[in-house]
Formats: structure tokens, C-alpha cells, sequence
């Protein structure tokens, strides 16, 4: 009573005062999509705490080490309702990484007596990136079709593959993005929307051709960008059709395109890892060395000169 009295006594946070503290104070800071994302997060949090406590919040206080176990537990245990499959280890792993983020955050602000992430070690599984191989994307490139979306979403996917450039970054081109470059050759300059890291990649001949070939479509001429716009929905599900008709039996996904120019047409072809880590993006270069891992057929090419020169 006496703390109380003189304003002494320790100010109980929520963990839901948490929540929208750290949402006021980084909406300007992260990309819509990343807050999102936290969103997301923060409503498996707050579903945990009412399975767990039968009550809405709780304080910031009881967020220990006990709650972070039990919270990894829930969210591999929870089945979705609308029939999807369990939750996997990396993605359980990304709404852990967030909720250390927060809690770091109010530890730090000293909102809390402790750090309930000091004994937790997040684990993330290596998964290896698909991507398609030199003739897998040729038979894309070769495909002839009357169904003119299927063209157009093909030659947009080339463009990827071609490029690197992500779907959400690729929609947001318009011709200004094409400059000359350092060598007098046109270039695609722009920056990645997820990160704000500004890219700038020098025009392959096929990606230019595809630029050439839509100047005049009546969806680039109406939206004023570099190539008809599509929605991300449309493209994943007319790529499905261009695999079947294409006969592989991969997963095809606008995704993999980013992954084909890192491996198939970059790193297989002897361009270093490096210049691929600046052509792609990536604000490390260990992002970079994930696709490295994959491609065999430069490994076994390399090792071939090796063997000459000490043969």
C-alpha cells in the first residue's frame, strides 16, 4: 500500500498492452505484409492463452519459459479448420520467432522480470529449394497453347526465371524501371517491395524479348506496367496446367521461377555466388547459399577440371 501510495509500485503489463504497443510502434517501421503476418501470430498467441488459461490475457509476468513450450506445443498440435494439414516445424518456428521479438522488446523496456526465451533455441529444418532444371524450363519455353492466359502466364514465369524478380515485384514494373546500365545495356532497375533493397539486374536477351513482345498488350497498355498484370491466385493455378501439359511432375509454383535463375541459370553457369546473393536481393549472402547446396551438376563439372589439371 505504501509503493502504492508513493508511486512505487511495478505497473502490471498485459500481454495483450504488448500487442498493441508493439503494432502502433512498428506500423511504420515493418511492410504491411510483415505486419500482417505478426497478426497472424499474435491471434494463435492470444488463442493459446485462452485454451492454456482459460482467460483472455494475462500478464506480462507470466510469459516463461513454461509458456513458450506450451505455445510451441499448441501450434504443432492445432488442426486447421478448414481441413489443411497440421502446422509445419518451420512455420511453428516463424510465429515463435515473432512472439521472441515482442518479448524481447518489453524485456528490454523492462515491462517483464525475465527473459522467457534465455533457455529456448529455435530450431529451423534445411529444406532445399525446388527449382527446374535447363530442360524442364525449356519445355516451358516451348510451349505452344490456343488458350492465350496460358501464354501469357508462361512467358510471365519465363520472365521470373529469367530475372529473378519476385511475382509481387515483377506486377509492379512499368518501362521506367528499364535504364541504361553501367555497360550501355538496358537494365532493370528497381528495388524488392518485402525489403526496400534496391536491385539491379542487367537485362538477359529472352527476358527482353518477353518485355518487347507485351509492349503493345492491351493489359500493359491499360495498367501502364512492363507486363500484363495478373492476379498471384490466377498465375499458380494456370502453372499447374502448364506443368501437366508440359509433363513434370514437380509442384510448379511462380516461386520456383526465383529459384530456377539462382541455380539454372546463374550458379550452374559459373556466375559466383556473390553477384547471384546482389542480382536476387538478399541482404545476406547465407540467404544466397541455400540454392548453392542443390547444384550438382556445376559440383560435378567443376570437379571434372580438377581432375584434368591434377590428373
Amino acid at each position: 500500500m505504501k509503493e502504492e501510495f508513493l508511486g512505487e509500485s511495478e505497473k502490471n503489463y498485459s500481454f495483450q498492452g504488448l500487442i498493441d504497443y508493439y503494432n502502433e510502434k512498428m506500423q511504420h517501421k515493418l511492410h504491411p505484409n510483415t505486419l500482417g503476418h505478426y497478426k497472424t501470430s499474435q491471434r494463435y498467441m492470444l488463442s493459446y492463452i485462452l485454451s492454456e488459461y482459460e482467460k483472455a490475457d494475462i500478464s506480462l509476468n507470466d510469459l516463461s519459459f513454461e509458456f513458450v513450450i506450451g505455445f510451441e506445443s499448441f501450434l504443432r498440435s492445432n488442426v486447421p479448420a478448414n481441413g489443411q494439414s497440421p502446422m509445419g516445424n518451420n512455420t511453428a518456428m516463424k510465429h515463435i520467432k515473432r512472439l521472441k521479438r515482442m518479448a524481447t522488446l518489453a524485456y528490454r523496456m523492462e515491462w517483464m522480470n525475465r527473459d522467457p526465451f534465455a533457455n529456448f533455441k529455435i530450431k529451423t529444418e534445411k529444406k532445399e529449394r525446388e527449382f527446374l532444371t535447363a530442360d524442364e524450363l525449356e519445355s516451358i519455353e516451348n510451349l505452344t497453347s490456343n488458350l492465350q492466359r496460358l501464354i501469357v502466364v508462361k512467358d510471365i514465369f519465363v520472365f521470373s526465371c529469367y530475372t529473378g524478380i519476385s511475382y509481387i515485384d515483377i506486377i509492379n514494373l512499368t518501362p521506367s524501371n528499364i535504364r541504361l546500365g553501367i555497360d550501355g545495356k538496358f537494365w532493370i532497375m528497381s528495388e524488392r517491395l518485402k525489403t526496400g533493397i534496391p536491385i539491379k539486374i542487367p537485362l538477359l536477351p529472352k527476358a527482353f524479348t518477353l518485355i518487347e513482345k507485351y509492349r503493345d498488350h492491351p493489359r500493359t497498355v491499360h495498367y501502364g506496367s512492363l507486363l500484363p498484370k495478373l492476379s498471384n491466385q490466377k498465375l499458380n493455378s494456370y502453372l499447374k496446367e502448364i506443368a501437366d501439359l508440359c509433363g513434370l511432375k514437380k509442384n510448379l509454383t511462380f516461386h520456383m521461377a526465383r529459384h530456377t535463375f539462382a541455380t539454372t541459370v546463374t550458379l550452374s553457369n559459373g556466375v559466383p555466388i556473390e553477384t547471384v546473393s546482389k542480382l536476387l536481393g538478399h541482404t545476406k549472402l547465407t540467404t544466397t547459399q541455400i540454392y548453392a547446396r542443390v547444384v550438382e551438376k556445376k559440383v560435378s563439372e567443376d570437379m571434372a577440371l580438377l581432375r584434368m589439371k591434377i590428373g
